[in-house]
């Protein structure tokens, strides 16, 4: 079954939807935070994200970087603030130093980062950097060369740790490490990972496995929040929880006894979708308000199609109104997509 696409009737609006002020869904979640994918193609196959043979979208069935900055214009006045590029891989689509400049010169938005699997960062961090960029996350779950190769099915671990060396010499902050945490091949991988952060200043997100890859999800290999927490305290001490910020933030982030944090997402054992405060921009032009959503808003045939700026606004807005309650992972109910983490962003 392939994924449902939705061709907004800008003719036929719910008379309970706001059509101004922020973007709000039924549930009166406010959304401010869009994570824009810019291409399904990438330098790795990790085992979690994507097959190992894929074929990957033509490059004109991607939006090009001038309608994604339209689109992200017209989403400002509504209330986005926060923008993060994602994949695929984003640093394999040429020239991305150049949409960065266009994002950053977009007055009201307040947070633009890059998540990256850092393999083409050493070689790019300078020209990102002098284009504006400054937060960047990187995917990094293991610290060994055998680990690396059986999550990603290829070499790289140096080059993934080189671009972490740049980055941190031209001055990128915050660097986020993102961990994916799978029981049976990372557990091991927690407290190396964790004192490589310590050591290096980076803020280190472990992330429960998800049913978001191309093969059959296997709900007893996710290695859960509160194993990997216990696991931190048996080698660093009884750690702290730390409360503070807007609550939309889908880590949450714990204080080691002697100073820094690291942070853990529980999108498994402890869904925050009633805080849930994004959108999804696919690189074809698809907007999903879940990642796991089983329909979307064609937001590139309007951009191609001579819609107006209205017609996209609303567009927008009944897409938000449409959010569910939450993605139900826990449930008998919930449906994997068909669509795979590579081809909606990450």
């Amino acid at each position: 079954m392939s994924h449902r696409i939705r061709l907004p009737d800008v003719s036929e609006t719910l008379t309970s939807m706001p059509t101004s002020g922020p973007l709000v869904d039924t549930f009166g979640r406010i959304h401010t935070n869009l994570r824009i994918s810019v291409t399904d193609r990438c330098n790795l196959r990790c085992t979690y994200c994507m097959p190992e043979d894929v074929v990957f979208l033509p490059r004109q069935e991607l939006l090009t970087y001038e309608e994604i900055t339209r689109f992200v214009r017209l989403l400002v006045p509504l209330g986005v603030t926060k923008l993060r590029l994602t994949g695929g891989e984003p640093l394999v689509r040429r020239d991305l130093d150049k949409l960065i400049a266009q994002l950053r010169q977009i007055p009201g938005i307040r947070d633009l980062s890059l998540t990256t699997n850092g393999i083409l960062l050493a070689e790019q961090a300078e020209c990102l950097y002098h284009a504006g960029l400054r937060r960047i996350n990187i995917s990094l779950d293991t610290l060994r060369p055998d680990v690396f190769r059986h999550l990603t099915r290829r070499e790289g671990l140096e080059r993934v740790l080189e671009g972490i060396r740049v980055a941190r010499r031209l001055g990128f902050h915050p660097i986020k490490i993102n961990a994916v945490s799978i029981r049976g091949v990372t557990e091991d991988e927690v407290i190396p990972l964790a004192q490589f952060a310590r050591e290096h200043g980076l803020e280190l997100r472990f992330i429960e496995y998800m049913p978001i890859g191309a093969g059959h999800w296997e709900r007893s290999k996710v290695y859960f929040a509160e194993e990997i927490l216990q696991q931190l305290q048996r080698t660093f001490g009884p750690l702290r929880p730390v409360l503070e910020g807007d609550g939309t933030t889908p880590a949450q982030e714990w204080e080691y006894p002697d100073g820094g944090r690291v942070g853990i997402i529980a999108s498994v054992s402890r869904p925050f979708c009633h805080r849930c405060n994004r959108l999804r921009l696919t690189a074809d032009g698809k907007l999903r308000y879940c990642l796991f959503a089983l329909e979307e808003t064609d937001i590139k045939s309007l951009l191609r199609g001579g819609a107006s700026d209205d017609e996209i606004v609303l567009a927008v807005r009944q897409c938000v109104w449409a959010k569910w309650e939450g993605h139900q992972i826990n449930t008998a109910r919930f449906i994997k997509p068909t669509r795979t983490m590579h081809t909606i962003g990450g």
